[in-house]
């Protein structure tokens, strides 16, 4: 299933509130049939988004280097 776009260029921040918002909805039970499956569907495309970035800011960060000093080392290159 692709991500719609607009899916695509959201941050992990505003898909993640997006979803917990769909959540409530469905959780109240008020929606009708749908609604609730077009709202579902939606749900399930911004949590595979938000996993998405947060592997990605995984792979980032193992890919930083702690220096013998304490300090911290990345080629910039490295972060994408």
């Amino acid at each position: 299933m692709a991500k719609p776009v607009e899916i695509a260029k959201m941050s992990f921040e505003d898909a993640l509130a997006e979803l917990e918002t769909i959540v409530r909805s469905l959780e109240s039970g008020e929606a009708k049939l749908d609604s609730a499956i077009e709202a579902y569907e939606r749900g399930v495309a911004l949590r595979r988004h938000c996993e998405t970035k947060l592997r990605e800011a995984q792979a980032k960060v193992e890919r930083i280097q702690l220096t013998p000093e304490g300090g911290v080392e990345a080629k910039p290159e490295d972060l994408g």
